[in-house]
């Protein structure tokens, strides 16, 4: 029986000049880049190791920090991995999270993470679908790539 597809077959054709190879990413390997405020970012999945379509990598906050309401020119989604964490978006009620809760916000709308533990810390696995993601910060419309917050600060 033939299976028929509401869409045309179509070939691809690879851009790549040296063969496509897959990459194991261990984050006790990788170094973590402060973003000040009490939250530390490791860069995981990005153009280094051949991703063309999306970024991700783990920010951790240390007891009690939270990020600044902020937004995205692109999708994210967001794993909170370890910790009591608190969602607030723009315009909607406030979640609080449990380990594994796995969040999908639309680009450009306002949000935060905090870590609602005055002892422990909080972990959030984040992706973004974009390569070129960006965030702006909601109080002063300062934009800047994610991927600056991955150097040394100085």
């Amino acid at each position: 029986m033939s299976h028929r597809f509401p869409f045309p077959r179509f070939k691809t054709m690879s851009t790549h000049t040296s063969p496509l190879r897959a990459a194991v990413l261990r984050p006790s390997s990788i170094p973590s880049h402060d973003r000040g405020g009490g939250a530390s970012t490791i860069p995981l999945v990005g153009p280094s190791v051949g991703a063309q379509a999306f970024i991700n990598g783990i920010t951790s906050f240390g007891p009690g920090t939270q990020i600044p309401f902020h937004s995205h020119n692109c999708e994210e989604s967001v794993m909170l991995l370890e910790g009591d964490a608190m969602l607030d978006v723009e315009g909607q009620d406030s979640v609080r999270l449990q380990p594994l809760d796995t969040t999908w916000l639309p680009a450009n709308l306002s949000h935060r993470f905090r870590n609602l533990s005055d002892t422990q810390p909080m972990k959030i696995l984040w992706i973004y679908a974009r390569l070129d993601a960006t965030r702006t910060l909601s109080e002063t419309g300062q934009t800047n790539f994610v991927s600056a917050e991955h150097k040394p600060r100085v």
